[in-house]
C-alpha cells in the first residue's frame, strides 16, 4: 500500500459512515497516509435510517429526527451539502395516554420532572396521593455518591411510582423501548444524577438547570419551532449524501465479516464471501452481538453476548384526514404501560411534520414492541394492522382502512443499556486496549442511541485511530 496505513471500519450505519466521512476528509486535508474501507454487510448503508416516498407521503421507516441541541449531526450535515434540507418539528401538544383519556402534558415538565408547580397540581394524571408524594422530592436526601442504579429505583425513590408509571416511564422507555427498573441511570440520563447530587432536590435543580439549557447554542437551521430536527427529503437522503462524499471505491456493501484475527503487527478482517483484507486499526460500528460474534476469539468481548436488546416495529398508516372523526390537537401521545394497549406511542406525523404528507392526508406513525413484551413485532401485516386499529380506535375513532400501511420490523435493534453498562464497557475497552492495540468501538449499543451520539462515537473513533498511528 506504499506505507500507507490501513484503517477497517465496519458496519455502515450512521457511526460507521461519520468515521469513515472524517477519516477521509483528515487524509485529504491534512495529506495522511491512510487508506480506509468501510465493509457493510448489507447493500444499503444508513442502518435503521431507512425512508420510503408513496404518494407524496415521506416516511421513516427507523428514527424520523434528532435533538437540535446535539449538533454533530446538524455540522455533518453542512459538510455534506444538506443543511438547507434541515426543517424542525411543528410544536404542538403531547400527552399520554392513562385510564383510557389523553392528558396534556403537564406544563415545564423536563422528561417528565415537573418544574412548575401549577401544571402538576392540576394534572390528571396523578392522584392527589400521587402528587403529595411526588412532593417529597423537596426533603429526600441524595442518593450515595458514585453508585449506578436503575432508572425506576432512582425516581421512584424521588417522586414515588404514580409520577413514575403515569409520566416518566412513558416518556423515557419510549427512548430505549426498555425497562425503566433495569436500565442504568449512569449510562443513560447520568445528568438527572448529576443534578441531584448538586441540588438535592430533583425538582428544585431542574428548574435551576432549565433556563442553562436553553441558552446552548442553537444547531444551524433557520427555520423556527420545536427542538427536533429532520431533513424534508427524508433521513435517506442525509445517508445518500454522505456516501456521495466518501472516496470512490472505499465502500464494500454486501460483504459480511466472519471475524477478526490479531497478527503480529496487523489485523486480518476475514470475510464470508472474499479475500481477507489486511488493516491496521479496525473501528467496529456494528451492533454488540455482532461485534462479540467478530471478536469471538477474545473471551473479554462474551460480556456483550449477555447484553440484551428488544425489538420494535413502526407502523405507518396514511389516511384522508376526513377518516379521523376526532381529531386532536397535538402532535401525537405516548402510553402508560398500565394502559390496556398494545402501542407504546403514536406520533401524528402529519402534524409534527408539514412536509410528511400531502394537503388533506394524515400520517399516523405507531410503535409497538417493548422490553419484556416484544411478541407482537412478530405477527403478520395484518394481525399488527388490526391491533393498532383497534388502539387508535379508542382515541381517534378512525372509520376508514387506511390507504396503505408500512410496517418496519427492528429485531433486537434496541439495545439496553442495564444497570453497570458503563462499568461493564470501561471493562471491555481496557481489554480491547492492552490486547487489540488500535481495534475501537462505535455505535448505538455503546454510548447512546441517538444518531448525534452514533456520530459523537465516530468522530471518537477517528480521534483514537488518528493519535494510535501517531498522525495527529
Amino acid at each position: 500500500m506504499e506505507g500507507k496505513k490501513r484503517i477497517v471500519i465496519i458496519g455502515g450505519g450512521m457511526a460507521g459512515l461519520a468515521s469513515t466521512y472524517y477519516l477521509q476528509k483528515a487524509a485529504r486535508e491534512r495529506n495522511l497516509p491512510i487508506e480506509v474501507v468501510l465493509v457493510e454487510a448489507s447493500h444499503r448503508l444508513g442502518g435503521k435510517m431507512q425512508t420510503v416516498v408513496k404518494d407524496g407521503f415521506i416516511i421513516e421507516r427507523g428514527p424520523d429526527s434528532f435533538l437540535a441541541r446535539k449538533t454533530s449531526l446538524s455540522r455533518l450535515a453542512a459538510e455534506v451539502g444538506m443543511a438547507d434540507e434541515l426543517v424542525s418539528n411543528s410544536t404542538g401538544k403531547s400527552y399520554v395516554l392513562v385510564n383510557d383519556r389523553l392528558h396534556p402534558m403537564p406544563g415545564g415538565s423536563i422528561m417528565g420532572i415537573p418544574t412548575e408547580v401549577g401544571p402538576f397540581i392540576t394534572t390528571g394524571l396523578f392522584s392527589i396521593p400521587g402528587k403529595i408524594r411526588a412532593a417529597a422530592d423537596f426533603i429526600l436526601p441524595k442518593s450515595p455518591a458514585g453508585k449506578d442504579q436503575a432508572l425506576g429505583h432512582f425516581f421512584r425513590r424521588r417522586l414515588g411510582n404514580e409520577v413514575v408509571e403515569n409520566l416518566i416511564e412513558p416518556l423515557l422507555s419510549g427512548i430505549y423501548a426498555g425497562n425503566i427498573d433495569k436500565m442504568s441511570l449512569m449510562s443513560t440520563f447520568p445528568q438527572f444524577y448529576q443534578v441531584e447530587q448538586k441540588h438535592r432536590s430533583l425538582i428544585l435543580g431542574m428548574k435551576k438547570t432549565a433556563p442553562l439549557a436553553a441558552k446552548q447554542p442553537a444547531a444551524p437551521v433557520k427555520s423556527k419551532g420545536g427542538g427536533f430536527l429532520t431533513f424534508r427529503t427524508g433521513l435517506q437522503s442525509f445517508v445518500d449524501a454522505i456516501e456521495e462524499n466518501l472516496e470512490l471505491n472505499s465502500v464494500l456493501k454486501g460483504y459480511k465479516v466472519r471475524n477478526i484475527v490479531k497478527e503480529e503487527g496487523y489485523y486480518e478482517v476475514n470475510l464470508y464471501n472474499g479475500e481477507p483484507i489486511i488493516a491496521d486499526c479496525v473501528i467496529s460500528a456494528v451492533p454488540h452481538h455482532v461485534a462479540q460474534s467478530i471478536f469471538s476469539d477474545y473471551a473479554f468481548f462474551d460480556p456483550l453476548k449477555d447484553m440484551p436488546s428488544t425489538s420494535v416495529a413502526t407502523v405507518a398508516m396514511a389516511f384522508p384526514e376526513s377518516a379521523i372523526k376526532k381529531d386532536i390537537d397535538g402532535t401525537g401521545f405516548v402510553v402508560s404501560r398500565n394502559a390496556d394497549y398494545t402501542i407504546t406511542a403514536c406520533t401524528w406525523t402529519h402534524k409534527k411534520w408539514a412536509h410528511a404528507a400531502p394537503p388533506g392526508k394524515a400520517l399516523l406513525r405507531c410503535y409497538v414492541g417493548r422490553a419484556g413484551d416484544d411478541t407482537v413485532v412478530d405477527l403478520s401485516d395484518d394481525k399488527i394492522v388490526r391491533i393498532v386499529l383497534e388502539d387508535l380506535n379508542k382515541t381517534m375513532e378512525i372509520t376508514e382502512q387506511p390507504e396503505f400501511v408500512i410496517i418496519s420490523r427492528w429485531k433486537d435493534s434496541m439495545p439496553q443499556y442495564t444497570v453497570g453498562h458503563k462499568q461493564m464497557l470501561e471493562t471491555l475497552r481496557g481489554h480491547i486496549s492492552k490486547e487489540l492495540p488500535g481495534v475501537y468501538l462505535a455505535g448505538a449499543s455503546y454510548e447512546g442511541v441517538g444518531l448525534p451520539d452514533c456520530i459523537d462515537q465516530g468522530e471518537a473513533a477517528v480521534r483514537n485511530v488518528l493519535d494510535y498511528l501517531k498522525l495527529t
